[in-house]
């Protein structure tokens, strides 16, 4: 059976992740969460004191930043690590949430990440996601998602997934602004916007649960491979 790449973008707590963890366990894929990677950054960002403003310091940063992502057989969790640390609930926090469009802003913050991303995909048999895989990371992807929802559902899974992992201080009104102004400024931003590429499949999954959703990916995925 031939491997492809695939493809996964959409806007934030679309369940791009979810999705794209679902297909490369069945596929048997590597799994790459591209936004778990700036999210890595921004964590770093933060550790450090770096003001975002401050490029050049953030330049330095990138030059001592390794990110990894290590399965685990016990859960079927890719969890993301800096530098050789586990660093999944730590990027989960609103004070990542409210940096993590900013610093993926940075010209050479995308550069950084893009080329990691392409060259774990070149022996094909990926999923990633994000927000510019389709257009940027792998523009001749074999197959290319693009998830959407209704802002208020997203907004409320992202309030779930939080509290779930014990952030009980936020509210939901604050993860619903936080969601919109996330929108606006990846969709804006002048370096590798959010957007829906010509060829690639929209879904829109306000109304679909997850398996759903697994079975209508998976049945494109399969239309792919056996062409």
């Amino acid at each position: 059976m031939k491997k492809i790449n695939i493809a996964i973008d959409g806007f934030s707590s679309c369940g791009k992740g979810t999705l794209a963890k679902a297909l490369s366990i069945h596929l048997n894929y590597i799994f790459v969460d591209s936004g778990a990677m700036y999210r890595a950054v921004t964590l770093a960002v933060i550790k450090n004191n770096i003001d975002y403003n401050n490029l050049e310091a953030i330049k330095n940063l990138l030059k001592n930043i390794n990110i990894s992502f290590e399965y685990s057989e016990d859960d079927g969790f890719y969890y993301t690590c800096l530098n050789g640390k586990q660093i999944e609930n730590e990027i989960r926090t609103m004070a990542v949430n409210q940096l993590v469009s900013q610093i993926s802003k940075i010209d050479e913050v995308r550069t950084f990440l893009v080329k990691q991303q392409q060259n774990i995909g070149q022996n094909k048999g990926v999923v990633m996601d994000g927000r510019d895989i389709g257009t940027v990371v792998f523009p001749d992807a074999e197959i290319k998602f693009f998830l959407t929802a209704e802002p208020k559902i997203r907004a409320q899974r992202r309030f779930d997934e939080m509290r779930s992992k014990g952030n009980t201080e936020v509210s939901f009104e604050e993860v619903l602004d936080n969601l919109k102004s996330r929108d606006r400024i990846d969709s804006s931003r002048e370096n590798s916007p959010l957007k829906k590429s010509d060829d690639a499949i929209e879904i829109n999954n306000s109304y679909l649960n997850k398996e759903e959703q697994f079975q209508l990916a998976l049945k494109y995925i399969f239309e792919e491979i056996n062409s």
